[in-house]
Formats: structure tokens, sequence, C-alpha cells
């Protein structure tokens, strides 16, 4: 049995491979695309949403989603942005703290959720230009989803 821990350093390790050569308004067609791909295969109802900075440039909703889902996506987008990190690894690096997010960041729950879907787009000598999130399984899916569609971006 993994402990909190152990899921943040698998967590990091994750995302120090997750690194684009690039990411262009293309590029980000191609991930939303994948993802919901990959979502109708599992019969996953999810929005989906990829930002680079403040700019939307993909968003898509699957049968079985709501507004609600909207309303995750961009809280746990928020955390992303904030923190540099994906909204699962922040959410467990308070975890293994032996606290929570909502408990000790003092970020408004209503505009800020560490909950797993929401992953940084890091490009090659850049650094983070954006985000890529899921919201409408739990969350440790939701992340799953979003690191498996940017792998297979990151391998080409």
């Amino acid at each position: 049995m993994s402990t909190p821990s152990d899921l943040v350093a698998e967590l990091e390790a994750q995302e120090r491979d997750l690194v684009l050569q690039g990411f262009s308004n293309d590029d980000a067609w191609r991930l939303g695309s994948l993802l919901v791909e990959l979502a109708r295969e599992r019969k996953a109802p999810v929005t989906i949403d990829i930002r680079r900075g403040s700019q939307q440039l993909f968003h898509y909703a699957l049968d079985g989603t709501s507004p609600d889902n909207d309303a995750w996506l961009a809280r746990k987008s928020r955390v992303a942005e904030r923190y540099g990190a994906s909204s699962y690894l922040v959410g467990a690096r308070f975890r293994a703290k032996g606290t929570t997010f909502e408990e000790s960041s003092r970020l408004d729950p209503d505009l800020y959720a560490a909950h797993g879907g929401a992953v940084p787009l890091r490009v090659a000598g850049v650094g983070i230009v954006g985000t890529a999130a899921v919201s409408g399984l739990p969350q440790s899916e939701d992340h799953a989803l979003v690191v498996e569609a940017l792998s297979r971006m990151v391998r080409g």
C-alpha cells in the first residue's frame, strides 16, 4: 500500500516527464480531440478544457456532463496555474503533510479545488504555458486521462 508521500513522488516524476516541445493552437486541438476519443472509448462522461494562458483553445462536454463540470474545471485549473503543478499533486502534497488543501491553503474553495484533473502544459525551454483539464470522473481517473493523452503527445 502506498503512502501519501509515495503518491507525491510518483506524481512529481510524472510531471517531469510531461514536457512538450511546443504548444500551438493546432496542438491544443490534437490534445483535445485525443481526450475526447479516449473518453468516448471508455464511455466516460467528462468535460475537457485546454487553455494557453487565459485563452481557452479547446472545450468539449460529452453526454452526461453538466455545468457543474465547467465550474470544477475552472477551480482545478486555477490550482494548477497558481501552484505550477497538477491539481492532483497539489492536493496530495497537502495530504502528505497531514492536512488538506481546503484547511490550509487559505484560498476560497469556491474558486480553487485541489482535486485531480488539471495538469500544467510545460514546454521545453519555456515553462508552463497553460493547462489541460478534465472533469467528470473520480479525481485519480480525471488526472490519469489527462496524463495518458499528454504522454502520447510528448512521445509524438
